[in-house]
């Protein structure tokens, strides 16, 4: 029998290759005593044609690959792929609390802060998760005045964004009372610096043939009420503090004063919902043009409140009367802190000349509100704080207005129309101006 060998070329190209024998040799190997191995040689590259060429590139190649994109790497482990589904479809099918905590971790990082807050708010309880949701938005946040927590900054502030933006008679109220459901365990407290008025457009003109049965000083004023807070405040169950003040900021060349305009249904409806709100600790409006009767009004409200321990009505314009309400509030609350700086406090007295309040406990924050009620005063002459535990400084600045006081009563003294009768300064060598 014959035996063929085989030997594989250098070229990369040629797979297989069979040796061809001579015919006289094969007769010599017959004849031959012994056995002998035919010499390999080696043939030159041939070109495969046809059926031969594609078995040759599949071998050479092994792998067939239809995607162009196809590639070695580790398929994903299924938790994975799970957990990237999930929060693919997380807004339409929140699943969270049913995974394992590290899987629930896992989710919490992948979730993109602007899903919508009826998902998250109840669902997810993760700070991290609300620390992005904060930063998303808001480029400056101070976690430490809401509380450090930053689900409750995130709600906190986005609800005062919607108190500051609402239009009365525009906004739709439910956007504020719509989110209650979500935020009620959340917000702590409210700080609005911004309260827009209603926009009323100008009256159309009125046509010749117009009926002129009614007469033109019955034309309506418009309204300029604010936002109620009453709904609001009455769902916030853990409300602690309210700071308001009502302006408009940025208002440009739109400048009315109409627009600073703390009015009477605003001061009424806000004394009763203070007054219902039996959370609130803190409560501050300040440089709302708040006068004597409208501090009254939100005065009377806090009587006997059962947890109020701070009182801000800085920067309006409270008088004497204000102040006398204000005084019957420390014997009917739990109030601590009572803060009126920046009114008119003493300012609009023009017969007071002394005051005796000695032996009574002031103290610092007290000789402060003395010393800016004696700010605009001309008229006070005498002020006794003895043993009133008032600051040294707020007594000799006190003490540095009664001078001037004291000063300007003597030169209207030595003024010389002030010894003359009427009629004398109405002589002929006088004549009235």
């Amino acid at each position: 029998m014959q035996k063929s060998l085989a030997t594989p070329a250098p070229s990369a190209t040629s797979q297989s290759f069979i040796s061809i024998q001579d015919p006289s040799s094969t007769t010599d190997q017959v004849l031959s005593p012994g056995p002998q191995l035919s010499k390999p040689s080696v043939p030159p590259p041939v070109k495969s044609k046809g059926l031969n060429s594609g078995a040759g590139a599949r071998r050479l190649r092994r792998i067939i690959a239809e995607d162009a994109e196809w590639s070695l790497a580790i398929v994903p482990p299924l938790t994975e792929l799970c957990i990237q589904n999930i929060v693919k479809n997380f807004q339409n099918n929140p699943i969270l609390t049913q995974l394992l905590p590290e899987h629930q971790q896992k989710v919490l990082n992948y979730l993109s802060p602007d899903l919508p807050l009826a998902v998250t708010a109840n669902l997810v309880h993760d700070e991290s998760y609300w620390r992005r949701c904060c930063l998303h938005r808001w480029p400056v946040c101070h976690v430490d005045s809401h509380g450090s927590s930053w689900k409750c900054m995130f709600f906190e502030r986005h609800l005062e964004n919607l108190l500051k933006h609402f239009i009365p008679g525009t906004t739709d109220p439910a956007v504020i009372l719509d989110l209650l459901p979500l935020c009620r365990n959340y917000v702590h407290r409210i700080r609005v610096d911004q309260f827009l008025p209603p926009v009323h457009l100008p009256p159309a003109p009125r046509r010749e043939d117009q009926s002129d049965s009614g007469s033109e000083g019955e034309t309506e004023e418009p309204t300029r009420d604010h936002y109620q807070l009453n709904d609001l405040v009455a769902g916030l169950s853990q409300l602690e503090e309210l700071d308001l003040v009502y302006r408009v900021k940025d208002c440009g060349m739109n400048f009315e004063w109409n627009l600073f305009l703390f009015t009477y249904r605003d001061c009424h409806s806000l004394a009763a919902t203070i007054k219902a709100c039996h959370t609130l600790k803190i409560f501050r409006l300040t440089r709302s043009k708040v006068d004597d009767d409208k501090a009254r009004i939100l005065i009377r409200s806090l009587l006997d409140h059962p947890a109020l321990e701070e009182l801000d009505l800085s920067h309006n314009l409270i008088g004497d009367r204000g102040v006398r309400a204000a005084a019957k509030l420390l014997s009917h609350s739990r109030l601590r802190v009572l803060n009126l700086a920046n009114n008119q406090v003493l300012s609009v007295n023009t017969t007071l000349t002394s005051i005796n309040l000695s032996c009574n406990h002031i103290g610092l924050d007290g000789g402060k509100q003395l010393l800016e009620g004696m700010s605009d005063n001309k008229t006070l002459l005498e002020f006794d704080l003895r043993l009133s535990d008032v600051a040294q400084e707020s007594e000799y600045l006190i003490g540095q207005a009664l001078c001037a006081n004291r000063e300007a009563a003597r030169q209207r003294g030595l003024n010389a129309s002030h010894f003359m009768s009427p009629l004398t300064a109405k002589g002929p060598e006088n004549p009235s101006r």
